[in-house]
């Protein structure tokens, strides 16, 4: 952590996290940081990162608020 000149209450633990985060943070897809982090599978860095994730549910939600979003002049529930 010295050689980095990092403060030694970082561990190697909160570097991998956050590592994981800036990459979610810029839009790399889920499989790519699997990969990157050595994950067999998407499903474990869902598990391990799933509080580092978050631009991945936020865009969910965004889709969904842009797929119903209410419009003036149209009813509820019309498209």
């Amino acid at each position: 952590m010295k050689k980095a000149g990092l403060e030694p209450e970082w561990t190697p633990r909160e570097l991998r996290h956050s590592f994981v985060s800036l990459l979610s943070d810029h839009g790399i897809p889920l499989e790519r940081i699997a990969m990157l982090v050595g994950h067999s599978s998407q499903a474990t860095t869902e598990a391990v990162y799933r509080k580092q994730l978050r631009p991945v549910i936020t865009q969910g939600a965004e889709a969904m608020d842009e797929i119903f979003e209410y419009k003036p002049g149209r009813t509820k529930g019309e498209a």
